[in-house]
């Protein structure tokens, strides 16, 4: 898993309970996840269409930075799956955990699934390559 960005939790982040809003952390999960979609499909006409499993284990606080990890699962002819662990940077606490987030390749004019083209081999071979030319590797 690859840990691509973090967040600074700021005070109109926090719940009643001055910790991480799930809500908040669910939004953020979902930005991450779609970016880290985009990005592996190399195309920005997607949607989200399910989000499974989600389990709090622990809080986030003010001035606590989180960074988000992500990772392919599963690669369908118009979809992509990935699962999001959030961690708190300092401690390398979970967070939570966001389970098989699914985004479908939808065509930009009549919004109905369209083939994507792509295969885990292929997304894997090019993060790799992505990872030389970053110095990353």
């Amino acid at each position: 898993m690859r840990f691509l960005s973090r967040r600074l939790v700021m005070p109109n982040d926090l719940n009643y309970a001055n910790s991480l809003f799930g809500g908040r952390a669910l939004e953020w999960i979902d930005e991450e996840a779609a970016i880290y979609a985009i990005c592996q499909l190399e195309t920005n006409v997607l949607v989200t269409k399910h989000i499974g499993e989600i389990s709090f284990e622990s809080p986030a606080m003010q001035g606590d930075i989180v960074e988000f990890g992500l990772a392919t699962k599963k690669v369908g002819r118009t979809s992509i799956t990935v699962t999001c662990l959030v961690r708190n940077k300092a401690t390398k606490k979970t967070i939570c955990l966001a389970d098989d987030i699914v985004f479908v390749s939808v065509d930009s004019e009549t919004r109905l699934p369209k083939a994507h083209g792509k295969t885990l081999e292929e997304m894997e071979s090019q993060t790799v390559e992505e990872l030389k030319t970053l110095n990353m590797l």
